[in-house]
């Protein structure tokens, strides 16, 4: 089982980065004004990773429903005609080399590539970063509430022919049930699909290189791992796209009503100081 930092590790160091953006706000210079805002911007990151890890650590009832709710799915899919999950299983699953080639992709990747995007943004793209972080923010927190709904990822429902490739070819992120960084009965919707969204999206957006479509593969690559590896429905990519279009419209639709609004005060003291003078 592959660890990640616990909620106490990431409180000590948000903590350290509230007191480090406190300190350079006092200090003069280039270096200092240059640094505080990435030392704040990663104590609201720290603040998040612990609300997520302390999430997973929620006392749910592990297995109510969560089973049924996976059958649904897969009937459901297979009403829509989308492909199957069990079909991409079986073509990793014939060369060890893809398998455990899936099962790194899908415990290693992730975090590290969200990490290095975020700061990436935040050093050539500043102009942009709000915009995705917000977007990222968003979607993660709509993926925690709903994971108080439980559905079992298909790797749970051994009847159909799933299996756990992770745990046969490489490392996992989970452990028995109820243990690991993420919970195992919260499938819908995939984070690992939205996060891989945000980064692949926000590549696109933010640059105008002709290389930046390459990191579409980033997205395509999750979207086959998740599903792949047995640990997502193919509707739980769906949906985590759709809440991320969602999260990134209502901060556009929020900045611009306050863009607005600033614009209208700025235009009624103008008014006054020329009716004063």
């Amino acid at each position: 089982m592959l660890g990640w930092p616990t909620w106490q590790q990431a409180v000590v160091a948000g903590i350290v980065a509230v007191v480090a953006t406190l300190l350079l706000r006092r200090l003069a210079g280039r270096l200092p004004a240059a640094l505080a805002p990435a030392t704040q911007e990663f104590s609201l990151i720290a603040g998040l990773y612990t609300v997520w890890r302390l999430a997973g650590q929620l006392p749910l009832k592990h297995d109510a429903g969560a089973l049924e709710r996976a059958h649904q799915i897969a009937r459901l899919q297979d009403r829509l005609h989308l492909p199957s999950e069990l079909t991409l299983q079986h073509i990793v699953l014939a060369h060890d080399t893809y398998a455990t080639a899936v099962s790194y992709y899908y415990a290693v990747v992730h975090v590290p590539a969200t990490c290095a995007f975020l700061v990436w943004l935040f050093v050539r793209h500043r102009d942009h970063y709000a915009h995705w972080r917000t977007g990222l923010v968003l979607v993660t927190g709509a993926c925690l509430f709903i994971r108080f709904v439980r559905v079992a990822p298909p790797r749970f429902l051994t009847d159909l022919g799933y299996v756990d490739i992770s745990e046969l070819h490489g490392p996992s992120v989970y452990g028995p049930i109820g243990t690991g960084v993420s919970d195992q009965f919260a499938a819908m919707p995939s984070i690992h699909v939205a996060w891989a969204a945000v980064v692949t999206l926000g590549i696109v957006a933010a640059t105008r290189s002709r290389w930046r479509w390459l990191f579409t593969l980033h997205l395509a690559f999750t979207v086959l791992v998740v599903s792949a590896s047995g640990h997502h429905w193919w509707l739980d990519g769906i949906v985590a796209v759709a809440l991320l279009l969602v999260g990134l419209r209502l901060d556009t639709l929020v900045r611009r009503a306050l863009g607005r609004k600033a614009a209208a005060t700025s235009a009624e003291d103008v008014r006054v100081l020329t009716t004063v003078s």
